[in-house]
């Protein structure tokens, strides 16, 4: 078992090898769990470079967090995905490990995770959440996860296992064509959704979840940011589904159209009156709004195509992980 422990761990590091590794850490008041955090990855990943992007913290997390040899930064537009979107843009690594600055995620599943996405030349790899306490993970926060996987699977076809975890490695390529619009905690899901809608390869690691040490308070909230996320779904199957987004409003105003017009049709068949005008106008209005949302999802898909092959080529402008480092050696594929 030891010889195993030991291959294993030599594989982890030949995989890693030279490649540049950047861990970014998002933090607001995490004055008591950020040093901690910062130590964990630091000998998790010896080589990597470790910023922590303060969030307007009003505690010491900035001082903290410098002082445990960070690179520390900071973005003053406030919420989860403008710091996402800062780090992604400011920082220059190979792959990127993101994980929150409340020392609840497991640094010493990165090296794996890294080695994982290098040696199979994935694009993302999540850590999908193993709850070590009831605590850490409750169950409020389970079954809302599980429902919104859920959603996202039946709308987009295919999902991961924890598509709310903020523990991820990225490849360079995924980093610099995510264009990050999101701002707050729905940042996750929306992350998911650009991997799956450009067929990215992805793959899940199982990681421990952990409590919050004492002193660091959560700043999720179960239906707030619940209700955010939902209606994130939603409006990104509207950008990306249009089609059948569009397409299913205009299936529900004919059906109606048709429900209301059938004793219309009826009547007049046998007297040839329409005694009914205004729910001929009603039935004959949406109708009209059936076909104006057909012919607006047809527009929009047509839109969306064009999108996603800029997507497309832009995240096939930047070489898959692993590459980079024959490109340094002067090698080939």
């Amino acid at each position: 078992m030891r010889d195993d422990d030991a291959s294993r761990a030599a594989r982890t590091a030949g995989a890693i090898g030279a490649t540049r590794v950047a861990v970014v850490l998002p933090c607001y008041n995490e004055e008591a769990a950020i040093a901690a955090t910062v130590a964990g990855f630091r000998a998790a990943l010896p080589g990597a470079t470790i910023y922590v992007y303060d969030n307007n913290s009003r505690d010491r997390t900035v001082e903290v967090a410098r002082a445990a040899g960070a690179v520390v930064r900071t973005e003053r537009v406030q919420g989860k995905g403008a710091v996402v979107r800062r780090m992604f843009a400011d920082v220059d690594a190979d792959v990127y490990v993101m994980a929150d600055g409340d020392a609840t995620y497991d640094a010493a599943s990165a090296p794996a995770m890294v080695a994982r996405l290098v040696e199979e030349r994935l694009d993302m790899v999540v850590g999908s959440r193993i709850g070590t306490a009831q605590a850490a993970y409750r169950r409020g926060h389970r079954f809302g996860n599980a429902l919104l996987t859920g959603m996202l699977a039946r709308l987009f076809g295919r999902s991961f296992t924890d598509i709310l975890s903020g523990y991820r490695v990225f490849s360079r390529r995924f980093v610099k064509s995510y264009p990050a619009l999101s701002t707050g905690f729905e940042i996750e899901t929306d992350i998911s959704v650009h991997a799956l809608e450009l067929r990215m390869p992805v793959a899940e690691v199982q990681t421990p979840y952990f409590e919050r040490p004492e002193g660091s308070v959560s700043k999720l909230s179960t239906y707030a940011d619940g209700w955010r996320i939902t209606r994130t779904i939603a409006t990104l199957y509207r950008i990306e589904r249009p089609l059948l987004f569009f397409g299913s409003m205009g299936a529900a105003f004919a059906f109606l159209a048709v429900l209301l017009s059938l004793p219309l049709v009826g009547t007049y068949w046998r007297t040839g009156l329409v005694p009914r005008f205004p729910t001929a106008v009603l039935a004959t209005g949406l109708m009209i709004l059936a076909f104006l949302s057909w012919f607006a999802g047809l527009i929009l898909d047509t839109v969306v195509r064009g999108r996603r092959e800029v997507r497309r080529l832009a995240y096939l402008a930047l070489p898959a992980p692993g590459y980079e480092r024959r490109g340094a050696r002067g090698g080939g594929a």
